[in-house]
């Protein structure tokens, strides 16, 4: 099998051959037709996520070793099962649910793996998808996709997984009334757009300081889209909010798209971080009761949502995102493409292709 791994932090990845595994026990061994380019890979691939004032989280530190094969987007067709395998069926095509956990655990065992302390996702902690194959090392990790494309199914992994989670946190009667802000109009972004509408949400206010990307967050279904370095920016987006922001995804994750967050919302507001860029907010004590504030982060999603994630996808005939598909050989290019901002969309590999 071939893959592109990292080999050292921050550097190209690697070209590596080696012999295809063979599933035992309840392993499976699914032939990859589809990876998607997540921007967790960016911080993987540097091996830290950014604190603020000059702190870092090493992913080393955390586990993390190399070499590594990243990608944890990753559907295809099934090839290969090992002899205590039940309910998968080689010739179809699957999803992969790549967040796994000890599943031993308290949490695992309440069906919350992707919060394990012993985490052991894939394209993290073992092989992901930047390659041709992948042996997936429990048979229940595998998501029917029926006849969805394996490019279309592939992002519902993280992506479509992190929104749906991170959607479902909203208070129902929020979500029906009010219109959610959204920090970023990348891949997370756009697919919040779309799942927003497919939960039949009130509407959906985008902001990012790329305007290039306005139109794609607009063709996604949102109402409308700000650039977050307008003089007027707040209350532009307030008066398009109704007069009041209760409902705020943070798909960036940045200093200022946190900061614009708190201080845009109503009392009473509710915002959702995503976004894993980086930074740090200084958030004075009081204002959280008295505001009555919620601020809370999600982190992906469970092997439950991602099965009603699929369903739902399958049975409001859901598009896919603005999808870029490239050659397996070109994962570093697409990985520089995400990290220069050039991406609109999803970037994903196709490993039918070696070139």
């Amino acid at each position: 099998m071939i893959s592109y791994d990292v080999a050292e932090l921050g550097q190209p990845l690697v070209r590596t051959e080696r012999p295809t595994p063979q599933p035992t026990g309840d392993q499976v061994l699914v032939r990859i037709e589809a990876a998607g380019v997540c921007h967790s890979d960016l911080h993987i691939w540097h091996g830290s996520y950014d604190l603020g004032h000059g702190k870092t989280l090493s992913m080393t530190d955390r586990g993390m070793k190399l070499p590594l094969t990243m990608g944890h987007e990753i559907a295809g067709e099934v090839i290969a099962v090992g002899e205590q395998v039940t309910g998968v069926q080689v010739g179809k095509r699957y999803v992969v649910f790549p967040w796994h956990g000890c599943g031993e655990c308290k949490v695992c065992l309440r069906g919350d793996e992707n919060l394990c302390m012993a985490g052991r996702s894939m394209g993290v902690y073992q092989p992901g998808g930047y390659a041709d194959h992948v042996l997936v090392p429990k048979s229940r990790y595998l998501v029917d996709i029926g006849d969805m494309s394996p490019v279309h199914a592939a992002p519902y992994a993280c992506s479509g997984l992190t929104t749906y989670s991170a959607i479902r946190k909203f208070a129902p009667a929020v979500l029906a009334d009010e219109k959610i802000v959204i920090f970023g109009a990348g891949g997370l972004g756009l697919m919040a757009v779309m799942l927003v509408k497919a939960l039949g949400g009130a509407g959906t206010l985008v902001v990012d300081p790329d305007e290039s990307k306005h139109g794609a967050a607009l063709a996604a279904g949102a109402d409308a889209a700000f650039n977050p370095r307008s003089e007027t920016f707040m209350a532009d987006i307030k008066r398009a909010a109704g007069g009041a922001v209760w409902a705020v995804m943070d798909c960036v994750g940045s200093s200022q798209t946190v900061q614009a967050a708190i201080d845009m919302m109503a009392k009473g507001g509710h915002l959702v971080q995503i976004g894993l860029f980086g930074g740090h907010v200084d958030i004075p004590t009081p204002f959280m009761p008295l505001r009555a504030t919620t601020y809370q982060g999600t982190y992906v999603g469970n092997l439950r949502e991602l099965q009603e994630l699929i369903a739902l996808a399958r049975e409001k005939h859901l598009p896919p995102v603005p999808t870029t598909c490239m050659p397996l050989g070109k994962a570093f290019t697409a990985l520089l493409a995400l990290e220069e901002g050039k991406a609109i969309g999803r970037q994903v590999l196709t490993p039918g292709t070696d070139a």
